[in-house]
């Protein structure tokens, strides 16, 4: 391994020069500071992270909050934990990724070792235990989730409250009046998880104004799961003639039932669902959808901590618009002649 001392005897400067050139405390000249930097490149040199944190209290490391639970959608979770590390890796920062179902523990836990400087903190729920401690501490964090209250937190979200309005808007626009909303597992609402609570705001809301009778179902996995939801839908609403889905597993169950029962789509029904692009552009229906925005809300993430780490970031909610893209699996209600 390359040492310090070495660079220095290659760059023909003091070791303490090296150092400065590496932690930016004091003024080093471009000629001298460039000749440093071409013998770190060419020596291979690569600072111990554990000193340069003792020296600098720094760690250069970002925690990552996520933890990956049964009832969630894994691959949309891991994309943008993915978008995470990519734009932190930009900013000369690495991530620790924390997965455990922790809550206020793995707060405590980060904040009290040092190990890392600041947090993301995903799965966010609107009364989310995490809060109170994030609030006190003095280590910057952004949460990617709104929770009920944002005061003196820094928050990024798709907003899903417009995304579920959006997709009332879009069915209504058709001509459909019987709606069924077939959303996360149970335990996403009994945990009152954030993203899930406010599509379904954005739902109810949307659709009072609209005229639209709105059914909700939970919907936790599986074909027979799906048979028993969408029979259930069917007996108490018979005329549901629009789905909007909000649970990738649910996607392919419900497509091929309402192919066995006979039920073309989008003739006879019209599915909109809020799933990333490739569940809907790859669905046996390319499905018409709301795309979340995984990448893109990692890096705003990633971006608005930056900001706060020099000093130049607020607490702020940064909420992303919503885009419905029309596809195959959306149309006009049966029967339905226009406005």
């Amino acid at each position: 391994m390359v040492t310090l001392a070495e660079v220095a005897q290659h760059a023909g400067v003091s070791a303490s020069t090296v150092s400065y050139v590496l932690s930016g405390k004091r003024s080093i000249s471009s000629t001298t500071r460039q000749r440093v930097e071409e013998s770190i490149r060419e020596l291979g040199y690569h600072p111990n992270a554990g000193a340069r944190a003792l020296a600098s209290s720094r760690s250069h490391i970002i925690a990552l909050m996520i933890p990956l639970r049964t009832d969630m959608y894994v691959p949309v979770m891991m994309e943008i934990a993915i978008a995470v590390a990519t734009a932190a890796r930009a900013h000369g920062y690495d991530v620790l990724l924390l997965t455990g179902e922790e809550g206020p523990d793995a707060v405590r836990r980060v904040t009290g070792s040092g190990l890392a400087e600041a947090m993301i903190v995903m799965d966010v729920e609107l009364d989310d235990e995490r809060l109170p401690l994030l609030r006190a501490t003095h280590q910057p964090s952004v949460l990617i989730g709104l929770p009920a209250d944002t005061s003196g937190l820094t928050c990024v979200d798709l907003d899903f409250r417009a995304t579920g309005a959006l997709c009332a808007e879009h069915l209504a626009s058709l001509g459909h009046r019987d709606v069924a909303v077939i959303g996360e597992a149970p335990g996403v609402y009994e945990r009152h998880t954030g993203f899930a609570e406010r599509t379904l705001e954005g739902l109810r809301a949307r659709a009072r104004e609209l005229g639209l009778r709105l059914l909700h179902r939970p919907f936790e996995g599986g074909y027979d799961a799906m048979a028993l939801t969408l029979s259930r839908i069917f007996d108490e609403r018979p005329g549901t003639t629009g789905f909007v889905v909000q649970n990738e597993a649910a996607v392919e169950p419900l497509l091929a039932l309402l192919r066995q029962q006979g039920r073309a789509v989008p003739e006879d029904v019209s599915v909109v669902a809020v799933c990333p692009e490739q569940v809907a552009a790859q669905a046996s229906v390319r499905l018409t959808s709301v795309a979340v925005p995984a990448q893109e809300m990692g890096r705003h993430a990633v971006e608005q901590l930056v900001a706060k780490l020099g000093g130049r970031g607020s607490d702020e909610v940064v909420l992303l618009p919503p885009e419905l893209t029309v596809r195959a699996s959306s149309g006009p209600a049966p029967g339905w002649t226009g406005p």
